[in-house]
């Protein structure tokens, strides 16, 4: 084996070691380790595997009398361990290679950025290293000052006297109540549960907050408890010194249930991908019906819209961008944990592949929800620095020096040429501390009872824990963590096990969630709840560990109580820890901590100064710290005053002052055309005569304008501005036509049915023979005016009327046209036969947040330009995307592809606009001919939202026609609360190459199960597609 020396090393030294070494023979490292494996210590600490067949394979060949079958299995687990270290080295070359290449695309798009901003840097620009986490935080000295007396937080409630606000906050997985929470049941119901609910209580008991709802899944099946099904449960608060001054018929906090998904199952958080449109569209209706409520209550008949909508996790950041910017109202974000981080630890333990990583983490789906909420959110809030430093900077959506040059040039008042960076701000997650009162007794002598107060009777779960041990008096090690690989709970047991002083002075308690059954455990929590047992076993900790099947919510204070009584340590050994509320929790209640040194536990320790950090990985450094608390009094009496002390540093009082400070810092925005004055009733009744006037004079009605005209697109918004000016004194003139369609405008109104039919393509033949089988299909219906028709397309409506006239088909026929890909709204008019259509104004301030302008146009030109074919013959033919002018409008850039072939995939479009911190939505279309580029919180699917929220367009009425394939933009037409029919044959199908591409597969997202999609027949009829109607329950058959 020349050139493999190591093996021979290797081999020798487990040869030499042997089975049974004593303690005078050990080395150094075996009297610091007790009993060594050379193998373990190899693979765990070389190459960095815990590869447990290794380990099997080394027992067999010790208990392998022939010689001859021992070395050959030596000889061949040599040879694996030589593989391992083989492919250790390719996934270290391709994580190098990854990082080096995400540090060429930053650095070159900080660079086009900082060009494109002609302004000259001033020392505030230039900033510090990355590593300065005032470049991409809130320095100390920006940081609000904490409240440190009554008369401070007295003060600061004054000020907050007089509003009333709306919040709203989304957490879509796990099983949410507010009382008895089942943490620990499943991975998905966590810390992140709790951390919801007592922050919606929380916000609500403060001063100028007037109801937070907390959105979630409602699960209605036999699997969960019947209060999961509950559509509504009011947070009580916990003590009634909390309750707001004023209470109103609708005021505090509420659990709001949202019915979405499969309604007999309750399913893990990575299948839910493909129903967070169904959620968004019942989260609409939610809170339009309840703004309306809240209007009647406190804003004089004009509806109360949220103040903000705040996103946790990526599945409800995703949800809360798609609402915020349907109800145009800012958005926070709180991520938890990312996807991205979560990537970066599976590909560098190389146990799979991306694409297997993929398959069971539906992981792309959540990096791209993740880069979304980037786009969308003013604020994203953080619970340490370290998930700022070494989480978020993996985004394209989030570069720290950049960020700080663009806040440089707001403070200076400079031009930021259209880029946007949403603001990170660290806000650690509170705690009630009320209703704690730590622990001053001990096992041997009780201190709280007394004559007059006799000691009250031990909890339940005490004798619970105890009957584990032989010596209960012992102080008591506690851990709080569901069985999971990434909370290193088998490294602490070993160290508990192989350090003989620790175990003679403390005993270990493990509350590792509820159970009834280990094979009814998921197959991970199994397993690793098996491992932790066989070492209790290996060990022989028999009397020494506890580990008890089940507890309450509500019994958790009381296992801190016992742990304190005991003089004991709690310990958070995790890989990694966000942030570690336990750790708080534990402080409150007296208790020393141990926690890992990675993560949030770093800015805790640096607050309450109560414990120890370890590293993680290291078994000795967690045994020494232990023992060293476990065994030093006068440490340990120090470390609980520090953090019982520091402990109202992390108040929810605390969280929630600078959480609403922040909120208050948002430029307020909610839909454009709402009015504040004190005309008519908004909200009157739909066939009131003064309501369709004004409805008419908000869109413009009379608004007239040449299609054909060349500057049509660039003078349009000002036409419609200076006509809304004189409105009111032509409202006689505007006033004509039929008296039904004066009573309603749009017709959309009145109708019983709403058909979008969104089939893309480039043959303009094959879109008006599917429209023609779609009118015949429901002719009658049609005449009957129940069923109204809405054309989505990517064309811009110069070429939308253009086709038609061609086709001789009536502009009319169709209610509305949504166009250049959701970027422009306008509406059918009778009231012009030249100029049939009217423009929605409203929409355009309804998606403009965050829309780049010039500066995105010329950055998009440079794009480009740059792609070139080097293998054209003439310099005429190598640009493979050139500028389309003609069809660009004020809100939609479009470019035209050449050489379809050549184009880079939008996902590397997306990333490249993300990079340079420009906030867009790029759609290829036209099967790959066209790229529209528009506001990033506007598409096709999200204006269909918008009709419902301007006029009351029941999505659940609403029938989408697509084909099997579309343009990039697709896939907001698959899931929510309306009907989808899809054409077989149509669009291209599996093959489209804009979807060959993506960043994740189109059925992550794809609601295969839902009975709101219908496919209809290879070249269907219009009789084919009635059935399909139908059975979908829209029209008899």
């Amino acid at each position: 084996m020349a050139g493999n020396d190591w093996i021979n090393s290797y081999l020798e030294a487990i040869l030499d070691v042997g089975p049974g070494l004593d303690d005078a023979k050990s080395s150094l490292l075996l009297r610091e380790r007790g009993r060594f494996s050379p193998t373990r210590y190899f693979v765990d600490n070389v190459i960095g595997f815990d590869e447990t067949d290794l380990h099997r394979s080394w027992v067999k060949a010790q208990a392998t009398r022939s010689p001859q079958e021992r070395n050959t299995r030596l000889e061949n687990m040599c040879w694996r361990i030589w593989n391992l270290a083989r492919q250790k080295k390719q996934l270290e070359n391709e994580e190098a290679s990854r990082e080096a290449k995400r540090r060429m695309e930053r650095e070159k798009g900080r660079r086009l950025a900082v060009a494109d901003m002609s302004e000259d840097l001033s020392e505030g620009e230039k900033g510090e290293p990355v590593s300065d986490v005032s470049a991409h935080g809130d320095s100390h000295k920006g940081r609000l000052p904490r409240m440190s007396s009554i008369d401070a937080m007295e003060a600061w409630a004054n000020q907050q006297k007089g509003k009333k606000l709306y919040i709203v906050l989304i957490s879509l997985h796990g099983l949410i109540r507010g009382e008895n929470m089942e943490l620990g049941r499943d991975s998905d119901t966590g810390g992140q549960v709790k951390y919801v609910v007592e922050l919606a209580r929380a916000l609500a008991s403060m001063p100028g907050v007037y109801r937070v709802d907390l959105l979630t899944r409602q699960v209605a099946c036999p699997e969960v408890d019947w209060s999961y099904g509950e559509p509504t449960e009011m947070l009580s608060p916990h003590n009634s010194d909390a309750m707001p001054d004023e209470v109103g018929e609708s005021s505090g906090a509420y659990i709001i249930r949202i019915p979405f998904g499969p309604k007999d199952k309750y399913i893990p958080k990575e299948l839910l991908w493909p129903h967070i449109p169904e959620f968004v569209d019942g989260a609409l209706s939610h809170i339009i019906q309840m703004s309306k409520v809240l209007g009647e209550q406190l804003g004089g008949g004009h509806p109360v819209w949220p103040v903000a909508i705040h996103g946790h996790y990526a599945d409800a950041g995703d949800s809360a961008a798609r609402l915020s910017g349907a109800l145009n109202v800012p958005m926070l974000f709180t991520g938890h944990s990312l996807g991205r981080d979560k990537l970066e630890q599976l590909l560098r333990q190389g146990r799979l592949t991306k694409d297997e990583i993929n398959a069971t983490y539906k992981i792309m789906r959540r990096i791209e929800a993740e880069e979304l909420s980037l786009d969308s959110s003013e604020v994203v809030i953080t619970s340490t620095r370290q998930e700022i430093d070494e989480q978020w900077r993996l985004y394209d959506g989030f570069d720290p020096v950049l960020e700080k040059k663009l806040r440089a040039r707001i403070r200076r008042n400079v031009s930021c040429y259209g880029r946007f960076m949403p603001r990170m701000v660290v806000i650690p997650p509170g705690m009630e501390f009320n209703h704690i009162v730590p622990h001053d007794g001990d096992m041997d002598g009780e201190t709280e009872g007394g004559e007059d107060h006799p000691p009250t009777p031990d909890p339940p779960i005490w004798a619970e824990i105890m009957r584990f041990f032989t010596n209960p008096r012992k102080p008591m090690i506690l851990a709080l963590a569901r069985p999971d690989p990434k909370k290193n709970l088998t490294t602490l047991v070993k160290a508990c096990g192989e350090c003989r002083p620790l175990r003679e002075l403390a005993n270990l308690t493990l509350i590792m969630g509820n159970r009834d059954n280990i094979d009814e455990m998921s197959s991970t929590s199994a397993s690793m709840l098996l491992s932790i047992i066989k070492l209790i076993d290996k060990y022989d900790l028999y009397g020494q560990v506890a580990y008890p099947k089940h507890h309450k919510q509500s019994e958790v204070p009381d296992i801190y109580r016992l742990a304190a009584k005991t003089k004991g340590v709690f310990i958070n050994p995790a890989f990694i820890e966000p942030f570690g509320l336990t750790l708080i929790e534990a402080a409150a209640h007296g208790l020393p901590m141990v926690a890992t040194k990675n993560g949030g536990p770093v800015d805790i320790h640096r607050v309450l100064d109560n414990g120890l950090l370890i590293d993680p990985h290291d078994q000795q450094s967690i045994a020494d710290a232990l023992l060293k608390l476990v065994a030093d009094k006068q440490l340990w009496a120090k470390c609980r005053a520090n953090g019982l002390r520091n402990i109202h540093l992390f108040s929810w009082t605390e969280h929630c002052k600078t959480y609403l400070s922040r909120i208050a810092g948002c430029k307020p925005r909610h839909p454009g055309w709402l009015k504040n004055d004190d005309d008519d009733d908004e909200n009157s009744e739909s066939d009131s005569p003064n309501d369709s006037l004004r409805d008419m004079q908000d869109i413009s009605l009379n608004l007239k304008f040449s299609i054909g005209s060349e500057d049509q697109t660039n003078k349009l918004e000002n036409a419609v501005s200076s006509y809304s000016k004189n409105a009111g004194k032509n409202t006689h003139k505007t006033v004509s036509g039929d008296k039904n369609e004066q009573l309603k405008f749009p017709a959309i109104r009145r109708r019983t049915h709403v058909f979008v039919i969104a089939i893309d393509g480039d043959d303009i033949e094959t879109l008006f023979e599917n429209i023609e089988k779609i009118f015949k299909s429901v002719e009658d219906e049609k005449s009957e005016g129940s069923i109204g028709f809405i054309l989505a397309t990517s064309l811009q409506m110069a070429q939308i009327h253009s086709l038609l006239v061609s086709k001789s088909v009536n502009p009319s026929v169709f209610d509305a046209y949504i166009c250049n890909s959701g970027a422009d709204l306008y509406y059918s008019s009778s009231h012009s036969e030249d100029n049939p259509f009217v423009f929605d104004l409203y929409y355009h301030s309804h998606i403009e947040y965050r829309w780049g302008g010039e500066g995105l146009r010329k950055t998009l030109v440079k794009w480009a330009s740059s792609i070139i074919d080097k293998k054209a013959e003439n310099k005429n033919e190598e640009h493979v995307v050139t500028e389309d002018e003609e069809v660009s409008t004020n809100y939609c850039y479009a470019f035209n592809i050449n050489k379809p072939g050549l184009v880079p995939p939008v996902k590397e479009l997306r990333k490249l606009m993300r990079i340079q911190a420009l906030r867009c939505h790029a759609i290829y279309c036209q099967n790959g001919k066209k790229i529209n580029v528009i506001p990033v919180s506007a598409s096709r699917s999200q204006a269909l939202r918008y009709l419902y929220l301007r006029w009351g367009m029941d999505l659940s009425k609403v029938v989408v026609f697509v084909g099997e394939s579309g343009d990039t933009d697709y896939e907001g037409f698959l899931g929510g609360v309306h009907k989808s029919v899809i054409l077989k044959g149509v669009g291209g199908g599996a093959t489209n190459p804009l979807h060959a591409n993506r960043v994740y597969p189109l059925s992550d997202v794809t609601p295969t199960e839902s009975t709101n999609i219908i496919h209809t027949p290879e070249e269907c009829s219009a009789a084919d597609i009635r059935a399909s109607l139908g059975k979908l329950g829209v029209l008899k058959a």
